[in-house]
């Protein structure tokens, strides 16, 4: 399978599924602006907890490939 084809895939993977995430959205919209603003406040301390998580792994995963890449780097000298 050439990489052309597995990019076209996935372009449509992408469209296919764009909807349902689209959706998700909408209904958060329609739970802050229905209710009053304590509510908001916890819809947007929940979504900024939630998005915290995988920018702290990826922060990890960097530090750790940079502290590997430097070790191999001392002992290759």
């Amino acid at each position: 399978m050439s990489i052309r084809m597995k990019k076209v895939i996935v372009f449509f993977a992408f469209l296919l599924f764009s909807n349902t995430l689209i959706a998700q959205c909408a209904m958060c919209k329609a739970v802050v602006e229905g209710g009053n603003e304590t509510m908001a406040e916890g819809v947007n301390d929940g979504i900024t907890y939630l998005m915290i998580f995988p920018y702290i792994l990826v922060a990890l995963l960097f530090y750790a490939i940079y502290k590997y890449r430097k070790k191999t780097k001392t002992e290759e000298s």
